[in-house]
């Protein structure tokens, strides 16, 4: 099966994370930040109790080191500042993703549409995932996640490539990384150190949308490092979370369970497809994708889209 959900008044946008990261970058020292490149090490503290910040230079390779008041750790869903100084960091479940960016093909390429974005629930490809075809101007991403530990990643993209006729597109690089699945149930060491995007956890279950959520996250963790920093009151730090769960917290529990029942098997999934052909079920989810927030002044669509559920899922309605 398959279903086009068009996007009605609206669009989601595609990020090239490379101009995109280092534009922030540039942004951040205008504004007054001192950048320095390297690689994180440990965090010690001193006689005086700041953290002192030990470091690899990128480009001598020498050791260096800096002090600072607070930190925050925004190192990935792996996150070494938070392994070494937030309990619990290291034990959130993770989906394991890999992609492969190329160069977009010419109109005309098998089913390629530039300005549409196609995702696969197909059980060789994923299966308890996705896979995408994500365009982003002159390079698109091929990719596909799983929890299963072993399975092949790198396989299942190329299967994908092969059958959407990318196959021949030139490769420009791969990637891997780890998705968190929910966040964090602690971002702070209640005193001087925070984690923010993927390190806090906060990626969109079931669609695996982070981006947004970690400018959210990072905006917040600013905020609540400069009212611990005024006030002297380490206690503050946790308010990064606590404003991120009041505006998103919601639309995350809702998300992650979908993503337990909907993804759990082929079966699920391919009835989850159908659903989305159904109108109510569009229009409610771009509403909540672009607007971050759960629809609520349709309370006659959301009757309709629960026996819907409920009628396809006992079979008595095709999905």
């Amino acid at each position: 099966r398959q279903v086009d959900m068009p996007i009605d008044g609206g669009f989601v946008g595609m990020v090239d994370r490379g101009p995109f990261d280092e534009w922030l970058r540039e942004r951040a020292a205008k504004a007054g930040a001192v950048r320095r490149t390297g690689t994180f090490e440990r965090i010690e503290r001193g006689t005086d109790g700041l953290s002192i910040l030990h470091y690899r230079d990128k480009e001598s390779g020498a050791p260096q080191s800096v002090r600072a008041r607070t930190v925050i750790g925004a190192d990935g869903a792996v996150s070494q500042v938070g392994r070494q100084a937030v309990p619990g960091a290291d034990k959130v479940p993770m989906v394991f993703a890999y992609h492969e960016i190329v160069r977009s093909p010419e109109t005309g390429v098998g089913d390629f549409d530039p300005a549409r974005c196609d995702v696969y629930y197909q059980g060789p490809l994923s299966p308890d995932f996705y896979a995408w075809i994500f365009p982003h101007g002159t390079t698109t991403s091929i990719g596909t996640g799983s929890m299963k530990k072993g399975f092949a990643l790198r396989e299942a993209v190329a299967q994908l490539r092969r059958a959407t006729g990318l196959d021949a597109c030139e490769t420009l690089r791969h990637e891997g990384a780890p998705i968190p699945l929910h966040p964090l149930k602690r971002w702070d060491n209640g005193r001087d150190v925070l984690l923010a995007g993927d390190a806090a956890g906060v990626v969109a279950p079931a669609s695996g949308e982070g981006i947004y959520y970690a400018l959210a996250g990072g905006r917040l963790a600013a905020e609540a490092v400069d009212e611990a920093l005024a006030t002297g009151d380490a206690r503050a730090l946790a308010l990064a979370r606590k404003r991120f769960m009041k505006a998103h917290g919601r639309v995350f529990f809702i998300l992650g369970m979908m993503q337990r029942f909907w993804y759990r098997s082929d079966w699920t999934r391919e009835r989850f497809v159908g659903m989305c052909r159904d109108p109510d079920v569009q229009r409610l989810t771009w509403q909540a994708y672009m607007n971050k927030e759960l629809v609520r002044a349709k309370p006659a669509a959301h009757v309709r889209i629960f026996f819907k559920d409920v009628a396809t899922l006992c079979g008595l309605a095709r999905p």
